[in-house]
């Protein structure tokens, strides 16, 4: 099984220089991108079968890793 990477720079190569920017110069987005990467890491385990967690947990896992990368997505928009 192919495990698809989900991490921000991988997902949205556009804004590679704009990530490690606003990383060192806001604190709410460090902090979002830090739980991003968090969660992403945790579905990835969990897709790779090293954790077995219920179906529901992990449908709320990756409804917010969607949620957390919106959120990102949306602040790095708004950078310029």
């Amino acid at each position: 099984m192919t495990i698809e990477k989900h991490d921000l720079v991988h997902d949205l190569p556009q804004f590679k220089d704009r990530i490690h920017a606003l990383k060192t110069s806001d604190a709410h987005f460090a902090k979002l991108f830090a739980e991003y990467h968090e969660v992403d890491h945790e579905v990835r385990r969990i897709e790779q079968e090293l954790e077995t967690p219920g179906d529901e947990y992990v449908e709320n896992l990756k409804t917010r890793r969607v949620r957390l990368k919106d959120q990102l997505y949306t602040r790095l928009n708004a950078a310029h």
